[in-house]
């Protein structure tokens, strides 16, 4: 598959008279691939919104090589910017403007056809509201109106940075009916969310990123199936008998309140057969397959991020040294 995004060893050091340096991205990797719906995953101030204004142009990188659509960025952005749309962060209308005058005027600026507007605003849920001034529109409504804007250019590629912010449950599910709209007719869509629930849902590839570094990227369902320790949650009547007997065939289990959890296991049928035969019959036996939260939690915990398929050797102290100026 073709490369619409690339981005590799990207560094950036943000400097302030008052907390000095920090290191935002620090040989950051990234692929997304035609087609593709790609989830990008991190906590708050990992390096996320950093990465995509510095693929837009929007913020100077130290180092690294970035390429969208098969063009080098940011320097060949004005070739590739009528293929790409993009929300980051929260785009900012004039109030007193209505939305479909807002996309209007987009459009015109954008050398646009103005048919787009009343197309954008009825795939975003807008087109009763679009006579309404932007001021008296919700949260999610204003959310709403710029992923329409983003629409306008009918992108090869668009980027979305937190597109479900404000959403009610209603609006999250149109937003996500839309992203897969827009991939089965050819956009690739990179989408960055806090909603991990809903990037399980949507998404067939992520990248997650902790503290300016890639600590995992694939398919969902291959980063998901790498934390999977073949777990089941079983209930009998006796815990404590049933524990003691897992424990002895060499299993590992834990004991909670009304349930165990066993890992490990290879055949689910073998665990009913040896507690039935000794008089002890599962009433529940249920597989616990890792979700993307989980896997999140564990990637991203602590202050040192675990490292699982970093590109390129560690830094060290004299590489760090001459980044910010100073002498090895």
């Amino acid at each position: 598959m073709t490369a619409v995004i690339e981005i590799e060893g990207l560094r950036k050091t943000f400097r302030t008279i008052r907390r000095g340096a920090r290191v935002a991205l620090d040989g950051f990797d990234m692929t997304v691939e035609a087609g593709q719906i790609h989830g990008f995953l991190g906590p708050n101030g990992s390096g996320k919104t950093t990465t995509l204004r510095t693929l837009l142009g929007l913020v100077r990188a130290d180092a690294g090589r970035m390429a969208i659509l098969g063009q080098p960025a940011p320097a060949a952005l004005p070739v590739v910017t009528r293929r790409l749309g993009a929300i980051v962060e929260s785009p900012q209308f004039f109030g007193n403007f209505t939305g479909r005058r807002t996309l209007q005027l987009l459009a015109r600026a954008g050398g646009v056809p103005l048919d787009r507007v009343e197309h954008v605003l009825a795939q975003v849920g807008l087109r009763d509201r679009g006579e309404e001034r932007v001021k008296a529109y919700s949260l999610g409504m204003k959310q709403r109106l710029a992923v329409a804007s983003a629409l306008l250019k009918d992108p090869e590629l668009l980027i979305l940075d937190e597109p479900a912010n404000g959403l009610d449950p209603a609006g999250i599910r149109e937003m996500r009916d839309l992203m897969r709209e827009l991939a089965a007719a050819g956009v690739t869509v990179l989408v960055s969310s806090h909603i991990l629930a809903e990037i399980q849902l949507i998404c067939d590839h992520v990248t997650i990123i902790s503290r300016g570094k890639r600590v995992t990227s694939g398919p969902v369902a291959a980063v998901l199936s790498g934390f999977d320790r073949g777990e089941f949650r079983v209930r009998v009547a006796d815990l404590d008998h049933a524990a003691e007997v897992i424990r002895t065939a060499g299993l590992e289990v834990t004991v909670h309140e009304d349930h165990l959890v066993v890992a490990d296991v290879g055949d689910p049928a073998w665990l009913t057969e040896q507690l039935g035969q000794r008089g002890m019959w599962v009433s529940e036996l249920t597989p616990l397959t890792p979700d993307l939260e989980s896997v999140f939690l564990q990637l991203t915990d602590g202050d040192t991020p675990r490292q699982v398929d970093v590109v390129g050797p560690p830094r060290n102290a004299d590489d760090v040294a001459i980044e910010l100026g100073g002498q090895p």
